[in-house]
């Protein structure tokens, strides 16, 4: 799959979550986006065609790096499978179960 970075993820919203270390997210997704937000510190922020999707942590000190359930926002829960294709390996799960 090809990641295009969006260029805004205005709009998106918390759609689930994906258990999985910073290292294990930065092999696929390469360097965050933003670090260091305001409520964020490491973000990233995709589009795959009309699909935009983003992968957070919220409301930390400091970044996560050990197994942590990161935050998977977009417009609409369609991006779980998306997020699902990029992870094969681990757990993805809306935030709704």
């Amino acid at each position: 799959m090809n990641l295009q970075k969006a260029d805004s993820a205005n709009g998106t919203s918390l759609q689930g979550y994906i258990t999985i270390t910073l290292a294990e997210l930065i092999s696929v997704l390469g360097a965050p986006h933003m670090t260091f937000g305001d409520k964020t510190t490491a973000e990233w922020a995709f589009q795959y065609g009309d699909a935009v999707y983003t992968f957070y942590d919220y409301k930390e000190y400091n970044t996560p790096t050990g197994r942590y359930d990161w935050h998977v926002g977009g417009l609409d829960s369609s991006v779980l499978h998306i997020v699902r294709a990029l992870f094969p390996n681990h757990e993805v799960r809306s935030y709704r179960n």
